[in-house]
């Protein structure tokens, strides 16, 4: 299972070259987006951040100090936003009350514990946690998301019916636990899926991982 994990992303990797995720400006930036980007598009999260930054508010002390209606309309295009809105100021509030408003402070306990405490956030489930993990704090914390589980259940390696924690094992039981490794890799992911591992419409002819896909070459 390892060999063809690694085999996996040589593929990917040796198509679509690095792809250094995550795209923010600092770890609080990583946060906010994770949360932002539950349930829609990424291109909709970019304007919602795109208008904090107009508002100087891609911060702690910025989410913290506006007003809720204020940081629900500049969320706005990111959809959900009196739930998102909520689930931001809740985050900057407990990180005041435990962390001196820092997100670094959280990050800086070992995986284990950083992750139970984001866990314990209202609305941050497994995958925004493990986002904020991965690519805020440099832990080596495997994302999984609706990608993984669709190009991992072609590729023949899950049945469809496991829970979050059973697929994110197959990874952090068998890859080296590198955060850089885990990074390319849901990046690649996520890339691969777009493009080629389409939900409807796959383009298995042209993948990069059709020599080794039982459903792409059932496709043909």
């Amino acid at each position: 299972m390892r060999a063809r994990l690694q085999a996996i992303f040589d593929l990917l990797a040796a198509h679509f070259g690095p792809l250094h995720w995550w795209p923010a400006e600092t770890p609080f930036e990583v946060a906010v987006g994770a949360i932002l980007t539950q349930n829609t598009a990424w291109t909709n999260v970019e304007m919602a951040l795109a208008n904090l930054h107009e508002a100087g508010a891609v911060s702690a002390a910025g989410i913290h100090g506006l007003e809720r209606g204020e940081l629900e309309g500049l969320i706005r295009p990111a959809g959900f936003f009196r739930q998102k809105a909520e689930r931001l100021q809740l985050m900057t509030a407990h990180l005041y009350g435990r962390h001196g408003g820092r997100l670094e402070t959280l990050l800086a306990a070992p995986l284990g514990e950083a992750r139970a405490e984001l866990l314990g956030l209202k609305g941050v489930g497994p995958e925004t946690a493990d986002s904020i993990l991965l690519y805020a704090g440099g832990h080596p914390s495997f994302v999984v998301d609706a990608y993984t589980r669709r190009l991992f259940g072609r590729l023949g390696l899950l049945d469809g019916d496991e829970g979050y924690e059973a697929v994110r094992s197959l990874f952090m039981d068998r890859l080296p636990r590198d955060a850089d490794l885990f990074n390319e890799y849901h990046a690649l992911i996520v890339e691969e899926c777009k493009i080629f591992c389409r939900k409807r419409s796959p383009l298995c002819p042209a993948c990069p991982l059709l020599p080794i896909c039982p459903f792409g070459r059932e496709t043909r």
